[in-house]
């Protein structure tokens, strides 16, 4: 949970090698984001990347757990079943 928005985790059942080369991609695919200041075309090529290894790594696209928990991702907490879960949590920081 970031600022009362919950975040999708990377999918834990990936092999820590893979995880890991994923990772790097995604980070190559963020400074290729920045680097392309005032180049459009490059700015969306590096976007496609990020969003690309996202999905691979399983923080976007299809949800990668099978006990049909809906995906809340990128809602705010306090408007999900989370929602004392939540509060908890900000509570105790």
């Amino acid at each position: 949970m970031v600022r009362g928005r919950l975040w999708r985790a990377s999918n834990p059942g990936l092999p820590e090698d893979e995880r890991e080369q994923l990772v790097q991609a995604l980070m190559a695919a963020r400074r290729a984001v920045r680097d392309a200041a005032g180049d459009e075309t490059a700015r969306k090529a590096a976007r496609a990347q990020v969003h690309e290894a996202k999905v691979a790594l399983g923080e976007r696209g299809p949800v990668w757990w099978s006990d049909g928990a809906p995906d809340f991702n990128r809602k705010l907490a306090k408007n999900t079943t989370y929602a004392e879960w939540a509060e908890r949590v900000a509570s105790d920081s």
